[in-house]
């Protein structure tokens, strides 16, 4: 099937422009999507326009990658209730830098003629003056036209400037530069950038003798409950490790709602719709196990294969009662190191080692994992305590450095959901 055909089939057309499947059918094409560097790292929801690109390129067309080094300087007031505190021309610089490494990993920028293509919107205004561009670009819509955009019109009860009102005449503008430069004749984007790439079919359309250009939205997408993808109680989920953990990146898709499983497979996997629609019957009747394939694949491919194994370690020494102090042994520091961000970790002097370490000591006055000596005894009555998977149950026990992994490492737990990360220094 057709890029168009896949889109419908996957749940991520919402509108498009007559013709451009007839277009897309007649051989390759170029299309883009603009990004603006608002954060340092790309989130789950720019990861929805990057599956959008991928899937264009596995059809064969050219994806393009829009930096908006200018328009982030602007603010898009597409889908915000009020104005975007500006961001300082260095962050924004910056951010476009971090944000160009993971368009790098996630795209085929290196070979092939389809290779995609990254530009960013600042040069194209970098030399313009602000006559020219009003003269040029700002005469080429009206008032009324720009004032029936949505996300414009959303916002005049609540006010907004001159300068995120001229962002649908950057974007249209943006466009136009594509076609003339790149030969693009696609925009995509969400749904609620629809009025924004109109604005610039219709400046092309104004401006380009015969120019024909074309626009491809997908629905904006949400959970079941009502609330924007990608987010958690403790804000977005980025693509950056430094922002989002592995392990919390991988929980996320593991603890995804049943209720949105499907639609999230379908627009995130890169499985054929064979395969999809062969694992999302076998898996009918108990969704974990796809919720396992989809968790795996993404995490393999935006964090690598031994981040992902990993991880898993991470899930079996935390969540797996039947875990061995065996396995705990077999462990890399990096498992450690990730397993310190999940649960509290504390670090301990190796000049404790010199004497004789009492478990009780240990537990109450170097770790304070309980708070008193008489609730560290009770703890260990009662067959609480265990120090990598071993049973510590006799209150004259004594903590040696040999227990600890590497010397350095030991989970402890108190009970059955009190665990602690024990790390010597």
């Amino acid at each position: 099937m057709g890029f168009i055909d896949e889109l419908k089939w996957r749940g991520m057309l919402h509108d498009s422009t007559p013709g451009v499947e007839e277009l897309m059918s007649q051989g390759p094409q170029k299309a883009y999507i603009g990004f603006d560097p608002t954060a340092a790292s790309l989130g789950l929801g720019n990861y929805v326009q990057i599956m959008l690109l991928t899937f264009l390129q596995r059809h064969g067309h050219t994806p393009i990658v829009l930096m908006g080094g200018a328009t982030g300087r602007i603010g898009d007031p597409s889908g915000k209730d009020k104005e975007r505190e500006l961001k300082s021309f260095d962050e924004l610089d910056n951010n476009i830098s971090t944000q160009t490494k993971q368009f790098k990993k996630l795209l085929n920028f290196e070979s092939g003629d389809n290779k995609a293509v990254l530009v960013n919107n600042y040069d194209f205004y970098k030399d313009m003056n602000v006559l020219d561009f009003l003269r040029n670009v700002g005469k080429n819509s009206t008032i009324n036209y720009m004032l029936s955009k949505e996300s414009v019109k959303r916002r005049l009860d609540a006010g907004i400037s001159y300068t995120e009102f001229s962002y649908q005449l950057l974007q249209g503008y943006d466009f136009y530069c594509l076609y003339q430069q790149h030969g693009c004749k696609i925009q995509m984007g969400g749904s609620d950038q629809w009025g924004n790439i109109i604005a610039g079919t219709d400046y092309i359309g104004k401006n380009i003798t015969d120019g024909k250009a074309y626009a491809i939205t997908t629905p904006l997408l949400t959970k079941s409950d009502g609330k924007k993808f990608g987010k958690t109680e403790e804000g977005n989920v980025w693509l950056d490790e430094k922002l989002t953990s592995v392990y919390k990146f991988y929980q996320f898709w593991l603890n995804i709602d049943d209720a949105d499983l499907k639609k999230l497979f379908r627009y995130f996997s890169l499985k054929s719709k064979e395969e999809i629609e062969s694992l999302e019957s076998q898996h009918e009747a108990d969704p974990r196990e796809l919720k396992k394939i989809l968790s795996e694949e993404l995490t393999i491919r935006i964090h690598g294969a031994t981040a992902f194994e990993n991880v898993k370690s991470v899930s079996e020494v935390l969540f797996n009662k039947n875990c061995s102090n065996e396995y705990i042994q077999g462990l890399s520091k990096d498992v450690f190191e990730q397993i310190s961000e999940e649960i509290p970790s504390i670090s301990i002097s190796h000049l404790l080692f010199q004497e004789e370490l009492n478990l009780i000591n240990f537990l109450s006055e170097h770790t304070n994992i309980v708070e008193s000596k008489s609730e560290a005894r009770r703890a260990i009555q009662a067959n609480a305590i265990s120090i990598n998977k071993l049973k510590f149950n006799n209150i004259d026990q004594l903590v040696e450095k040999s227990l600890f992994v590497e010397s350095t490492y030991a989970l402890v737990e108190n009970g059955k959901k009190n665990k602690f990360l024990i790390k010597i220094i």
